[in-house]
C-alpha cells in the first residue's frame, strides 16, 4: 500500500493566515480519532511544537497555535483511515480554507511515505517530534518513576536496542536531527521536561 500523496504544493497561498479555533480543532480531533493512545502521542506533539515556536522562534501566540494546530492534527486519519493517511486530513483542511503551511508540515512529516520533503522549520520539527517523542513516552512507561529522574544517557542506550519501539525508526530521528541542524542531544533536552509537564493532558 503507497501513502504517496503524488504532489507537493497543498493549500491556497491565498488562505495564508487562515487556522481553526480551538474548539474546531478539537471537535475535529475527538471525533476523529478514537484511540486514546494514538491522542496521547498527538498531544505530546502538540505540545512539543508550541514549546518550540514560543522559546526557539519567538512566535506570538497566533504563530505558535499554528505550530501546535499542525501537531494535534498530524495524525488525525491515522486511527480510522490509515489507507489515506495523510491523504483525508489534508484534504479536510483544504476544504476548510486552512493556512498552507499548516498543511504541508503535515504533509512532509513522514517523507518517505508521503513524498514531501521537510523544507520549513515547521516542517521539520514535525518531523522530529514526530519520531522522538513516542519513543521517548514509550521509555517513560518502563521506567518505574516515569519521566522523573530521566535521563539522556538511558533514552540513547534505548535507541541502541533495535527491539526497543522497533517502529520507530531509528534512521528517521538521524535524518531529522540532520535536516533541522540539531544534535541529538539538544532535542532530547529539550523534548524530556516539556513532555513530562503534557503527559497527562487531555482534550
Amino acid at each position: 500500500m503507497s501513502l504517496n500523496l503524488g504532489r507537493t504544493s497543498f493549500g491556497n497561498p491565498a488562505n495564508t493566515g487562515n487556522v481553526l479555533t480551538r474548539e474546531a480543532t478539537e471537535e475535529l480531533f475527538n471525533s476523529w480519532v478514537l484511540n486514546p493512545k494514538l491522542k496521547t502521542h498527538m498531544q505530546q506533539v502538540a505540545w512539543l511544537m508550541k514549546c518550540w515556536a514560543d522559546e526557539k522562534v519567538n512566535l506570538d501566540e497566533a504563530g505558535q497555535w499554528k505550530w501546535e494546530m499542525a501537531g494535534l492534527l498530524h495524525d488525525a486519519d491515522w486511527d480510522q483511515w490509515p489507507d489515506l493517511h495523510c491523504k483525508k486530513i489534508i484534504e479536510e483542511l483544504e476544504q476548510r480554507n486552512i493556512d498552507p503551511e499548516i498543511i504541508r508540515a503535515i504533509a512532509s512529516h513522514g517523507h518517505l511515505h508521503f513524498g514531501v520533503e521537510p523544507v520549513t522549520q515547521m516542517d521539520k520539527m514535525l518531523y522530529a517530534f514526530d519520531e522522538l517523542s513516542g519513543l521517548i513516552h514509550a521509555y517513560s512507561l518502563m521506567r518505574p518513576g516515569g519521566y522523573e529522574g530521566m535521563e539522556i544517557k538511558g533514552i540513547k542506550k534505548r535507541l541502541k536496542e533495535k527491539s526497543f519501539a522497533a517502529n520507530v525508526s531509528r534512521e528517521d530521528i538521524n535524518d531529522a536531527c540532520e535536516r533541522a541542524g540539531i544534535q541529538l542531544d539538544d532535542l532530547l533536552a529539550f523534548i524530556i521536561p516539556r513532555q513530562a509537564g503534557i503527559s497527562s493532558r487531555v482534550l
